[in-house]
């Protein structure tokens, strides 16, 4: 029994946040990457904190860890319900107020955060949490799954605003990237936060600022 426990603790990782498109995309190499992605965290034990939908890459990334019989937890504004959610939607759902809540309590329940392709909203979470690691609210490491070189443009403009002296080489390493899930989730695994943070994290939550206080995003 023991030695079953011991091989069932793959991950450091409890739970994992997925940034996605309500949208499938037009290539099914998205839609296979999702339920990928998915069986990934299953294999490793992870559950999975998304965006609460129940259609497009969210609703397959959720779907396969459901199936796999991990825990799903999607957080959504009560807003977009009617929009998002059709169907039997898996896991438990979070019904907030609005964006921010939304991103804070997705913040607040992951150890690592991880981009599949996706428009403006994935774009938006992804960016932030990326931000919140810099100015040092948190330390929890940020992946995007390359899915067939769909973040490619965005790498290359990241590149270049190292090279122009707006992105500090050292925060550029707070992105990861990798093309297939299994190698992403080994590489956050293996990430160790080298950039210098603006600002210490207990210094943010004495001050309660972005909410770390109230919603507990730091770790």
């Amino acid at each position: 029994m023991e030695i079953n426990n011991i091989d069932m603790e793959l991950s450091k990782f409890r739970r994992i946040c997925v940034f996605c498109g309500s949208s499938q995309g037009k290539k099914t190499s998205y839609q296979d990457a999702a339920t990928e992605l998915g069986k990934e965290l299953v294999s490793r034990n992870i559950d999975l904190v998304y965006g609460g939908g129940s259609i497009g890459l969210m609703g397959l990334v959720s779907q396969a860890v459901h199936d796999g019989g991990r825990h799903v937890i999607g957080v959504i504004p009560k807003t977009l319900m009617p929009r998002e959610l059709t169907g039997v939607t898996p896991g438990e759902v979070k019904a907030v107020a609005g964006m921010h809540q939304r991103k804070a309590e997705m913040a607040k329940h992951s150890d690592a955060f991880i981009a599949l392709p996706g428009g403006y909203g994935t774009l938006e979470e992804l960016l932030e949490v990326i931000a919140w690691a810099q100015l040092g609210i948190h330390d929890k490491p940020v992946g995007l799954l390359n899915v067939d070189g769909y973040y490619n443009s965005l790498l290359s403009f990241i590149d270049s605003a190292v090279e122009e002296g707006f992105i500090s080489p050292d925060a550029r390493h707070i992105i990861i990237s990798a093309p297939t899930a299994m190698e992403l989730v080994k590489k956050l695994e293996d990430y160790v936060p080298c950039h210098e943070r603006v600002a210490s994290k207990s210094n943010w939550e004495m001050a309660q600022l972005g909410n770390t206080q109230e919603f507990g995003i730091s770790r």
